[in-house]
């Protein structure tokens, strides 16, 4: 393998790219990342055409969600990136291009296309179906126009003064592809999500031809995906991962049951193919893995046996060496169905004797320790597990070191922009590049936000920050939930609430009967009531003090003033008494 990818960089990279001498053009591109850098996720990036005369173009590239990636995120589904900056400008949008159908590149559309006006998207017919798949979710959205790009024939199309031409990668899921973005001022390749697969088993190999004849045009700038930058060599072929999984087919006595991202139908697709190999029929359990099966199935991205698919209920009808079952839980998600089957939860299954569990996938920083736990709960019910440590049943869908080195040779670009990486992911590719021989200064190193400067003659990092911060998405709706939102509800999980119930007389502003209190999370109220009588009398002593008597009339009661009092003083109160401070929520009642 090594051989032969050394022998195509060498004849591949003697060939020079002619220089094209570009029309001086007065004006300016502006590359806004709004997501996408240093994390992994939330991926969107703007590209805006601003000429000295004339109005300006906006080209969007993807628009992705993320995930919560701190314990202090409490009930927040989702994070999407902040659109502010471009819903003033909507009327200027031409389009969005999508790379790829993973969530992280298509999952923020339900949210954002009606606030940007319904623009054209462009994209693969896989990825078409999944975003029209998904959006039955939000049927209060009108129809998305949305525009196949055919990977048979490469067809370029323009958007304004944009040319839009694009080109096949490999990842782990199909129709995946990068653009060739020709604007006025310069040239911007975009790899996308992208790994170089000379022996894929269901996809073609990465389309380096096609990536070397659109670069003889030129690559003012290579945007290159820097996920895996840091890790040495080249990246695994899905060959290999089929052979190894093949290996636990032969050998596996009963069910199996394998996890993995519902995203991910190179596996999917792998799995379902051994599964006919070997006499087994296939049961696909997970809400998401489901509709990315279907809308895949529906349009010929998955090739399989007819009669392979049973329902759960049918499988009890087989002996269990039949049974292949293909689930979401690889990363131990609360109520995925690999959890829900460890933890005797699921509707249909759960572990017998001589289950093998594969995880084909590799291991998100910081899911450690509850993977390792659902490892060891199959473990104890009986299962075998196999994992990326043990063989390589996993390859990841972003290139390696050597992989980008390729790239970059291939492109030769003027400027290098790292993106969708966390800050030591894109500093990876900085040094490759410098290695190539590229000078730092034409590597860019942006963040969210950061508006990076396109002109005739060269590339500049600004000082001008566009808003980048986090939107959070939970059960509630986009926006719904802010800062001081989650600050509560960390406060309530860490510390526990405080309830006073003030019953008052509205007509001389006297306390009926004795507050009521009710506490969740912080103390036992059967054990603390010498606590509980000093909190009593100092919300006594807050209502006076708060109520003013004017002679004969009815009291002045400060309903406002006497919560914040309570909320502040009692909380204050607690800290000094318990080192605690519990979320205090005063309630009046006039009666």
């Amino acid at each position: 393998m090594n051989s032969k990818i050394n022998v195509e960089q060498k004849i591949l990279i003697k060939r020079n790219p002619k220089k094209i001498k570009k029309e001086t053009v007065n004006g300016s591109l502006k590359i806004i990342p709004l997501g996408g850098l240093e994390e992994v996720g939330r991926n969107m990036t703007v590209f805006e055409w601003c000429p000295d005369k004339g109005r300006e173009q906006i080209v969007i590239l993807d628009a992705g969600l993320g995930y919560p990636e701190s314990e202090n995120m409490l009930g927040v589904d989702y994070i999407i990136p902040n659109i502010e900056y471009l819903e003033e400008k909507k009327d200027k949008i031409l389009g969005i291009l999508i790379t790829h159908g993973h969530y992280d590149h298509i999952g923020a559309i339900p949210y954002i296309i009606d606030k940007l006006n319904y623009p054209p998207i462009y994209t693969t017919p896989l990825t078409k179906g999944l975003i029209i798949k998904r959006q039955e979710d939000f049927p209060r959205l009108q129809k998305l126009e949305i525009y196949e790009i055919k990977k048979e024939n490469y067809t370029p199309f323009k958007l304004g003064d944009f040319m839009i031409d694009y080109f096949h990668v490999n990842h782990n899921i199909p129709d995946s592809i990068g653009f060739f973005i020709k604007t006025p001022i310069g040239n911007i390749l975009h790899t996308g999500d992208f790994k170089i697969d000379f022996t894929p088993f269901f996809d073609k190999p990465a389309d380096l031809s096609r990536i070397v004849k659109l670069s003889h045009e030129g690559v003012d700038l290579l945007m290159i995906d820097s996920t895996n930058a840091p890790e040495s060599g080249h990246i695994i072929s899905e060959r290999k991962i089929m052979e190894n999984l093949e290996e636990v087919f032969k050998k596996a006595k009963g069910r199996i049951i394998a996890s993995t991202f519902a995203s991910l139908l190179e596996r999917i697709q792998q799995l379902i193919y051994l599964a006919g190999l070997y006499g087994r029929r296939v049961v696909i359990d997970g809400h998401t893995m489901r509709i990315n099966v279907e809308v895949a199935k529906r349009l010929g991205y998955l090739k399989y046996n007819k009669g392979i698919f049973i329902r759960p209920e049918e499988s009890f009808k087989l002996p269990p060496h039949r049974v292949l079952i293909i689930c979401t839980g690889s990363q131990a998600e609360e109520g995925s169905a690999l959890m829900r089957i460890a933890n005797k939860e699921h509707r249909y299954f759960k572990i017998i004797n001589n289950d093998s569990v594969i995880f084909s996938s590799s291991v998100i920083p910081g899911n450690e320790r509850i993977i390792q736990n659902l490892k060891d709960i199959l473990t104890k019910q009986g299962a075998k597990i196999f994992h990326y440590q043990m063989m390589d049943i996993h390859a990841s869908g972003h290139a390696f070191a050597d992989d980008i080195r390729l790239f970059i040779n291939l492109s030769k670009p003027n400027y290098i922009m790292p993106v969708h990486g966390h800050y030591f992911m894109m500093k990876a590719i900085e040094e490759i590049g410098i290695d190539l021989g590229i000078p730092k200064e034409k590597i860019i190193i942006a963040s969210n936000g950061q508006v990076v400067k396109m002109f005739n003659d060269k590339i500049e990092l600004t000082d001008e920050k566009i808003p980048a911060n986090l939107v959070y998405v939970d059960g509630l709706g986009l926006g719904s939930v802010g800062d001081l939102v989650l600050r509560d509800r960390k406060a309530l999980a860490e510390e526990g609430m405080f309830v006073i119930i003030i019953t008052l007389n509205s007509q001389t502003g006297e306390i009926k009967t004795s507050p009521d209190i009710i506490s969740r999370g912080f103390v036992f109220l059967k054990e603390s009531k010498d606590l509980l009588n000093e909190v009593r009398t100092l919300a006594k002593n807050i209502v006076i003090k708060n109520t003013k008597h004017l002679g004969d009339e009815a009291p002045i009661i400060q309903e406002e003033q006497i919560k914040y009092s309570l909320k502040e003083e009692i909380s204050q109160f607690l800290y000094r008494k318990t080192q605690r401070r519990p979320v205090v929520i005063p309630v009046i009642i006039k009666v």
